[in-house]
């Protein structure tokens, strides 16, 4: 149980030291450019996306291990509230029954168990170094009928303004999922803004 929690607490360590890298850098690059012409006003955004959730510890109808590709969708809700920082609830719909090994299970012998149609549910703090791109850092939780694990989320963004207050975006985000296991995500969407912006 100790080796699982200390190898979990290391990952969070290193996404944490690597968030904090890559806030340090892009602020510092933001610093030299010129001023912006508008003056920022608060906003709200909701978007939509189609992703691809990648699990390395998936079992076959056979327990065999394999690679899992599972189509999801994804459901964001964000609010920037100054120029470089916003929060956001965003939610994850994987759409597939599937088998998975705990990993991060409590007893040696590691426990394979199925996930059906899971929702991922994520409050994130969001860091705006520019206006393309979000670096995401949060908490929330994995639920499926058969049982419901806290997780950790990081993730990165970047966005295309579009007319109208429209935006498309590429995502990708990291999911440690306590005492379970992790999986990973890709995906492509599109946002409206409402608001001030």
């Amino acid at each position: 149980m100790l080796y699982g929690i200390s190898s979990y607490f290391k990952k969070s360590f290193l996404f944490a030291l690597l968030f904090s890298l890559v806030s340090i850098l892009t602020n510092k690059s933001v610093a030299q450019e010129s001023e912006e012409k508008e003056v920022f006003k608060p906003h709200h955004q909701i978007g939509i996306s189609i992703n691809h959730v990648h699990v390395f510890e998936g079992r076959d109808d056979e327990e065999n291990r394999e690679v899992l590709s599972l189509p999801a969708w994804g459901v964001d809700y964000t609010f920037q509230f100054h120029k470089n920082w916003a929060i956001g609830l965003h939610t994850d719909f994987v759409i597939e029954k599937f088998k998975v090994e705990k990993v991060y299970a409590n007893d040696d012998d590691n426990e394979t168990v199925e996930r059906s149609y899971p929702i991922a549910p994520a409050l994130m703090g969001i860091y705006k170094p520019s206006e393309s791109w979000s670096f995401l850092l949060g908490f929330g939780g994995e639920f499926a009928k058969e049982e419901n694990y806290f997780l950790t989320r990081v993730g990165a963004e970047y966005g295309y303004e579009l007319p109208k207050n429209w935006e498309i975006f590429g995502t990708f985000s990291y999911d440690l999922k306590w005492n379970a296991y992790d999986s990973w995500g890709i995906g492509l969407g599109i946002a409206k803004n409402f608001g001030g912006k």
